[in-house]
């Protein structure tokens, strides 16, 4: 497909250089969780008969926790469960940060902007302030932590980044996301919105490396290019979705009013977005969609008039890891970059919700060969 004229130009965009997901160790079976977590949820049948139709429904079929399962038995409180949170969050940021550098090519120091979000554990100082001396970046290195995005934060965080890199387009940036959402799944509720959260999230990390122009064409760095970005805020659905913090964590606030939301306004966003860069959804050939659930990907679906097969990767994540919030949407972006090759000037859209409810649109363009030309020839 030829880039429609309306696009930016290689001078003038962020370059994605690499990224890399990070697991927990620990994996099962969405059945040998449904089996553990049941009885510690709610002690009626009736109740565990509820929770396991929502998990079997859930399209999810393994997950990996930052613990192993055994111990989600034992009670903790939100001291101790927060002090985990800490402890692993900034083990896997660590790994996926490493990996992404390596692929990137990029060394530690060399880091000008680090932007940490999670939104499943609180820390002063932050995770992204514990990774400086561990992974050797500079101590002038500029630090942005994000929290209260939810599962929006990966996609904001990539757009944030561009803002940043598109005024500072000879620096390097570092997007992290990590999410241990197992550690917010609360005992002794059961309410549909736990017992369906119970289901739905796991945990993982990711990262992102990003170069702005200047040091994309000196570097010869590959892309996809971070073409634009919107933002929007959904009115009077502050309710719909959330987490409210207590004594015993962060109890998760999650309506079925998120799909109907999708379906007012989430067609008419995308299509304005993508009509203001000279395209329209069939010039999209990679969709990037928060697996937010088998209502809010049919959901996508149906509001942008999608093909079928068009979500699979959302669905084949949701399966395999579950919801990750956060990190949802750029771990499907690392196996994108991962997989078959694109074509030059092939158009994507990486997007996702959050509370607010909130959505962020994302625009990447594979570079088109002119582009990679001028990369190599400096």
């Amino acid at each position: 497909m030829r880039p429609p004229a309306r696009w930016c130009t290689f001078a003038d965009v962020t370059r994605i250089a690499a990224v890399a997901a990070a697991l927990p160790e620990h994996s099962y079976a969405q059945s040998e969780i449904t089996a553990m977590l049941a009885p510690m949820i709610t002690p009626d049948p009736a109740k565990q008969s509820l929770m396991r139709r929502l998990h079997e429904g859930s399209r999810v079929e393994r997950r990996h926790l930052v613990m192993p399962l055994e111990e989600y038995l034992q009670p903790q409180t939100f001291t101790e469960s927060n002090g985990r949170f800490v402890e692993a969050a900034t083990d896997l940021a660590e790994r996926a940060v490493r990996t992404a550098l390596d692929e990137a090519d990029i060394r530690a120091d060399e880091v000008d902007f680090l932007m940490f979000t999670s939104v499943t554990g609180v820390s002063a100082p932050s995770v992204d302030a514990l990774l400086v001396p561990r992974l050797g970046f500079r101590p002038d290195v500029k630090r942005v932590p994000m929290f209260g995005l939810g599962c929006v934060a990966g996609a904001a965080g990539l757009a944030r980044v561009n803002d940043y890199l598109e005024g500072h387009p000879g620096d390097v940036a570092v997007l992290v996301a990590v999410e241990l959402c197992s550690l917010t799944v609360q005992r002794d509720d059961n309410s549909t919105a736990n017992l369906v959260a119970s289901g739905l999230f796991g945990d993982g990390a990711a990262a992102v490396v990003a170069v702005g122009a200047e040091r994309a064409v000196r570097d010869g760095v590959r892309g996809p290019d971070v073409v634009g970005a919107r933002s929007a805020l959904y009115p009077h659905s502050e309710h719909v979705l959330g987490f409210n913090p207590g004594s015993t964590g962060f109890r998760i606030i999650l309506t079925s009013e998120v799909a109907g939301v999708v379906e007012q306004y989430f067609g008419d966003d995308v299509r304005s977005f993508l009509a203001a860069n000279g395209l329209t959804p069939a010039d999209i050939g990679t969709w990037i969609a928060h697996p937010g659930g088998p209502r809010v990907l049919e959901a996508f679906s149906t509001a942008l008039q999608l093909p079928d097969g068009a979500l699979q990767p959302s669905w084949d994540a949701l399966a395999a890891v579950g919801n990750l919030s956060s990190v949802a949407v750029l771990h499907i972006l690392a196996g994108t970059l991962s997989g078959a090759a694109h074509l030059p000037g092939d158009a994507g859209l990486l997007f996702a919700l959050g509370p607010g409810v909130s959505a962020e649109l994302v625009l990447l363009r594979w570079p088109a060969a002119q582009d990679a030309a001028v990369g190599a020839a400096a």
